[in-house]
């Protein structure tokens, strides 16, 4: 496997109009910034468990716990970070919120601008330094990045055990979501700020948008735009699902999860291998806080002129998915 689901949609690095739209590198030199903003991002967010200074403790602090991760993909506004948040209080699981430096990273791995060798060192030192940060090397490293979406095949040769946790929702939902966030936006751009993993905030397209479509991608509007995220990145993910064994590969629709958390609960439960008491009820009572007015949203306030271009963008996504007969 490699970093993209087909060789010919890994497209050399592209050219961008003004320095302004050029993402942030990651090079020698700076590398140590890059190791300071992933720790400062990690700090915050995470949740620790409290529990006793063990021996397994101590020896999780020599040799971080790799073995089977947890990796959350999928769109961004489609439920990852809240799916993210409820595997994060299991009590046997070590949750990182998008890692900086290795979201950052799936851009050198997807381009081929890193060697397998290389990036796979990266991304074995990061996890482990996150799991020493919070002492709690010991336990089962899980995290999500939407970016890894485009990477799945890397991260699956690189932890050959790993599962993979793919949430979706619908994508006029998701646009919907996405389009009151900077980070696509045009009005965003006037932040004149980077989001974390190096891109500048506003309508400019990532590594993963089709370059022959690059220009159409900046140009067009904020919903138009924000769909085309959601197509490209869920789209991903499902080609690099249908290619991974089914024990490693799990699909989640987040109107499901709304309507039936038990249910999910268990079905995630079992593919992750956690099925004690003290996960399950963990679960299931994240789970259940699940916002069931986010479903639907689009209806209410989507213009008939956005859902026309949205489904003209995604329409066969839709379908496929069934949300759109």
């Amino acid at each position: 496997m490699t970093g993209s689901p087909d060789p010919t949609l890994a497209p050399p690095p592209p050219h961008y109009a003004t320095p302004s739209q050029k993402p942030l590198d990651i090079k020698l030199w700076n590398f140590p910034w890059w190791v300071f903003k992933t720790v400062i991002a990690s700090v915050p967010v995470y949740q620790p468990k409290r529990r006793p200074i063990t021996m397994s403790r101590l020896h999780g602090l020599l040799r971080p716990n790799l073995g089977e991760p947890i990796f959350v993909i999928g769109a961004p506004r489609s439920g990852t970070t809240f799916l993210g948040d409820c595997l994060g209080l299991l009590p046997g699981i070590s949750y990182h919120h998008e890692p900086v430096l290795t979201k950052a990273g799936s851009r050198y791995v997807y381009e081929g601008r890193w060697t397998h060798q290389q990036s796979a060192r990266l991304y074995r030192l990061v996890y482990a330094w996150l799991m020493r940060l919070h002492f709690d090397g010991d336990l089962r490293f899980a995290e999500k990045t939407p970016r890894n979406s485009t990477v799945v095949g890397f991260l699956a040769d690189v932890f050959p055990d790993a599962k993979f946790i793919h949430i979706y929702r619908d994508g006029r939902d998701a646009a919907l979501s996405l389009s009151k966030k900077p980070w696509f936006t045009k009005e965003g751009m006037k932040k004149l700020q980077y989001e974390p993993g190096g891109y500048p905030m506003g309508p400019y397209a990532h590594y993963w948008v089709e370059p022959e479509r690059s220009a159409e991608f900046e140009a067009t509007n904020d919903i138009h735009r924000c769909i085309w995220v959601w197509r490209r990145l869920t789209e991903v993910a499902l080609d690099w699902g249908q290619k991974l064994d089914p024990e490693r590969y799990h699909e989640l629709r987040y109107e499901s999860l709304v309507a039936n958390p038990s249910q999910e609960a268990n079905r995630l439960l079992r593919f992750i291998g956690m099925e004690d008491t003290a996960s399950r009820n963990a679960l299931y009572t994240a789970l259940k806080k699940a916002r069931s007015d986010s479903v639907g949203a689009w209806l209410r306030e989507l213009t008939e002129t956005h859902v026309a271009e949205a489904e003209r963008e995604a329409g066969p996504l839709l379908r496929r998915l069934g949300y759109l007969t």
